[in-house]
């Protein structure tokens, strides 16, 4: 095997993305699932201004010629550009799939940058007169940008030293940018190694006091600076091998505390195969088992909210570092990252929704109220079922007690449903959720006209679909 100056871990990273492999059926059948509900929350996000604000080119009014499409949108911008918007739209209300475990994140954040960049490569070799970016090239990068960011998550904890797991989508969108640009070996370990070497971005703005809307474009930004990283090394810009080793100035030293990276497994489809859709509640992860329960809970307490005395919520230790918040919530990225806000919508309304978060809501003194009276207990076998690979739990269990001394039953959800374990069961939910987030924005014929071809068709059929021509699908 051909040696390589680099650290050995991008290396690892720069042939499996180079590397010709078959993925299985289950894998590529779940991406394309992945792909179609990331890409129907980011048509959602397009109806909240706060989102919307963000798009569009730097600059008013610049126009790119043979730009890519921001999906749902007028909006056509270079790939740098396009891959914040789409990224952006797609994790602006969090609701796009997730992979946790020492760290959390949302390798769906990358394909902003896997669309954008497909769409770029497309143009240009078609003004050529060669074919374009075909939708299985796509599913073999998303499947190869899941694994790379959900490999490094199995093994190592970037918020434990405050950096935010946003700096995996950037390693991710480098890696499989690079490679659909063509980049030869030393041109992707180059774009790899720059994604390391930049500054990477803090936690600050996911907790208190500091919780704020950053955190729905980080994703964007960090796809972004990954494609824009790949193309200045398509330039011939060189990279940096020791990156991560070199003592005092490398990233083990200077960002994680001396301690170097473990991949516990080597890079395949483990992750895709064992993502997390956000089927029902756009929330944070480790509240969808509490807020299941709660909903479920709803009927027994709805017309009895005053006389609640608590709320005792057995659950995982990454709730309880993540989602436990007392005292003011000051907008909806707090609200949508508090455990106690979630579960006391939940048993208040019966249900979860994007606007439950907005200020109108948040003001009925009922949920204030009932958050006071909410309590974070961890159990330890849910913690370990959390971590375990072979169970991946994110278990809560839900149990309200009132004034008068009664109580109801303890409501336990050890799996949510968009769990491996209960995908057979949510698939039918994907594809309504689907269906409605496509309808919030074209009309409702066009609507049924791009879940036919999506879902309906083979997926044969809809891998030999152009990129081109799938994103056309999506644009006005």
């Amino acid at each position: 095997m051909e040696q390589y100056k680099y650290d050995s871990v991008i290396v690892d990273i720069a042939r499996y993305v180079t590397k010709n492999q078959d993925f299985s059926s289950e894998a590529v059948e779940t991406a394309r699932l992945a792909l179609l509900d990331t890409i129907g929350c980011g048509l959602l996000a397009l109806n909240f201004r706060d989102c919307t604000k963000l798009l569009g080119p730097i600059v008013p009014g610049t126009t790119v010629p043979n730009g890519v499409h921001v999906l749902g949108t007028q909006f056509v911008l270079d790939p740098v550009q396009g891959a914040f918007n789409i990224s952006c739209m797609n994790r602006w209300l969090d609701y796009n799939d997730t992979f946790l475990s020492k760290e959390w994140g949302h390798p769906s954040d990358n394909i902003g940058a896997i669309l954008a960049v497909a769409e770029h490569v497309s143009n240009l070799r078609m003004a050529e007169g060669k074919p374009p970016v075909f939708m299985r090239d796509v599913i073999k990068m998303l499947i190869r940008a899941y694994e790379i960011q959900g490999v490094f998550s199995q093994g190592n904890s970037f918020n434990s030293v405050g950096l935010d797991h946003v700096l995996l989508v950037k390693v991710a969108s480098a890696a499989t940018s690079a490679a659909l640009l063509g980049g030869d070996m030393e041109t992707i370990l180059a774009s790899v190694s720059q994604a390391w070497v930049d500054g990477q971005s803090l936690r600050t703005y996911r907790h208190w006091p500091n919780t704020g809307s950053r955190k729905s474009w980080a994703a964007g930004d960090a796809a972004a600076r990954g494609v824009y990283l790949s193309l200045l090394s398509m330039r011939g810009e060189k990279g940096y091998p020791s990156v991560l080793t070199t003592p005092t100035w490398g990233f083990y030293d200077v960002s994680f505390k001396g301690k170097r990276f473990v991949l516990p497994i080597p890079f395949g489809e483990y992750t895709i195969k064992n993502i997390l859709f956000k089927v029902s509640y756009p929330a944070e992860f480790h509240a969808q088992t509490a807020i299941e329960a709660s909903i479920k809970l709803h009927p027994a307490v709805s017309n009895r909210i005053q006389d609640i005395k608590r709320v005792l919520i057995k659950t995982h230790l990454s709730a309880l570092r993540i989602i436990d918040k007392k005292g003011v919530l000051n907008n909806e990225a707090d609200r949508d990252h508090c455990m106690q806000y979630m579960v006391a919508i939940a048993l208040i309304f019966g249900e979860l929704k994007a606007e439950h978060y907005q200020n109108d809501v948040a003001s009925d003194p009922r949920i204030d109220a009932l958050r006071e009276k909410i309590v974070l207990q961890e159990v330890e076998e849910y913690s370990r079922s959390y971590l375990d690979p072979n169970e991946r739990s994110i278990a809560n269990c839900i149990q309200v007690e009132f004034n008068d001394g009664t109580q109801t039953d303890a409501v336990e959800v050890m799996y949510p449903l968009g769990h491996r374990r209960r995908r057979k069961e949510a698939i039918p939910f994907i594809r309504e959720k689907f269906m409605n987030n496509l309808q919030t924005r074209f009309s409702s014929e066009q609507a049924k006209n791009i879940f036919n071809i999506c879902f309906e068709s083979s997926l044969s059929n809809f891998l030999d679909m152009s990129v081109v021509d799938f994103i056309k699908l999506f644009t006005n």
